[in-house]
């Protein structure tokens, strides 16, 4: 599997349908997010991830995702986010950081249409500024989801936070 991940996308199915090639990671969380904004604001309110070829995640991209599925709730009328063919480890991951109760989790091995998701979405440059906000807007979004997580990331947080204030 590569080394960072490749994210194939289907825009026009509906549920939006994403595939996750290789490590799901801070690295390149922001071209998801900035994928997901755009189809939310295109009314899309449905989405599938196909986790089968997702080697690892990190707490960032989970904060990513946990950032979707808040504002997926927010929508009129609310949007879902269905995680399928997670397997075992990213389960434990999404279950120790009490995502399970945000997140749709499919069990069954067959998801209609992922083949379709062939579009690769572009990889997002960002500095290291721009890195250090999306990284600290994902973990603030794993404390909304789960208290619990504060006590976890809260170094993490109080770099972060005086990263971004020093410019």
């Amino acid at each position: 599997m590569p080394e960072t991940s490749v994210y194939l996308v289907d825009a026009y199915s509906d549920p939006v349908l994403v595939r996750i090639e290789g490590r799901a990671c801070f690295q390149n969380s922001s071209s998801l997010k900035d994928f997901a904004i755009e189809m939310v604001r295109q009314g899309k309110r449905r989405f599938v991830i196909d986790f089968q070829r997702c080697a690892s995640m990190d707490s960032t991209f989970l904060g990513v995702l946990a950032g979707v599925a808040l504002d997926l709730r927010k929508q009129q009328p609310p949007g879902s986010l269905v995680l399928c063919r997670v397997g075992q480890r990213n389960l434990e991951l999404i279950r120790n950081l009490g995502l399970q109760r945000l997140l749709i989790i499919d069990a069954s091995d067959k998801v209609a249409g992922v083949e379709k998701a062939t579009k690769e979405l572009a990889d997002i440059k960002n500095t290291e500024l721009e890195s250090a906000r999306l990284v600290l807007e994902a973990h603030e979004n794993l404390v909304a989801v789960e208290d619990s997580n504060r006590a976890k990331f809260q170094d993490v947080l109080a770099f972060l936070k005086n990263r971004i204030e020093q410019g």
